[in-house]
């Protein structure tokens, strides 16, 4: 048997707009190879970048002290929490409207499991589509989704949450009972509905509530 990895992520670029009001990523050389034959011996060069951005860029994950200050940071996140994960899909790209509510979950064994929402909403990547109208997960559904035992949630669109809802009822409740989201997720049409591993590492970083992932599915053939 072999296994397949699927890149779940969208690629981070200098420039590049995640989030509405938040800035950009800087991505240039802090050693370029042509300043570093100066250094090295001839024929001998290296790159080293520099990278400048807030948590909230590209694919990212949130930790619970993203939402609550006493919560998990970065670095207190167990692997087992972000790593190797029982997963399962649920297809939210036929609705009606923008919410996804508890029904789309019933029945589904969760416990345990990264739970994956496929809304579709990644076509709209680096447009000014995406930051309008997207869909959102309900209180309700995250309720649901605790009660079910979900490990993780991940979602392929602009925000698990409705913007217009500051309150931010999805983020409190899964954050709340140290259940990490990944959010912005892409390709996630090609996973099946169950019988994979899913895994969104972040950097271990102390008093850091996001930061972004190379978020990938491995299917088992």
């Amino acid at each position: 048997m072999g296994t397949k990895l699927i890149d779940l992520s969208h690629t981070v670029e200098d420039g590049m707009i995640t989030y509405k009001g938040l800035p950009a990523p800087i991505v240039c050389d802090f050693l370029s190879f042509e300043d570093s034959q100066r250094i090295y011996a001839e024929g001998t060069e290296f790159v080293i970048s520099r990278v400048e951005l807030v948590g909230n860029t590209g694919t990212y994950l949130d930790s619970p002290f993203h939402r609550h200050r006493h919560g998990l940071d970065l670095s207190e996140l167990p692997l087992e929490s972000v790593a190797h994960l029982e997963a399962v899909t649920v297809s939210a790209v036929e609705r009606d409207g923008r919410a996804i509510g508890p029904e789309r979950f019933a029945e589904r064994d969760l416990k345990g499991k990264a739970v994956l929402v496929h809304t579709g909403w990644d076509a709209h990547w680096r447009t000014d589509h995406y930051f309008e109208g997207h869909p959102f997960l309900t209180r309700a559904a995250a309720n649901l989704l605790v009660e079910s035992g979900a490990a993780l949630v991940g979602i392929d669109s602009y925000n698990i949450d409705d913007t217009e809802d500051m309150a931010r009822p999805v983020h409190t409740v899964l954050l709340g009972r140290d259940i990490p989201i990944v959010e912005h997720m892409c390709q996630l049409e090609s996973l099946p509905v169950s019988g994979f591993l899913f895994s969104a590492v972040p950097v271990k970083i102390q008093g850091c509530g996001t930061f972004p992932v190379r978020a990938f599915a491995a299917i088992t053939d």
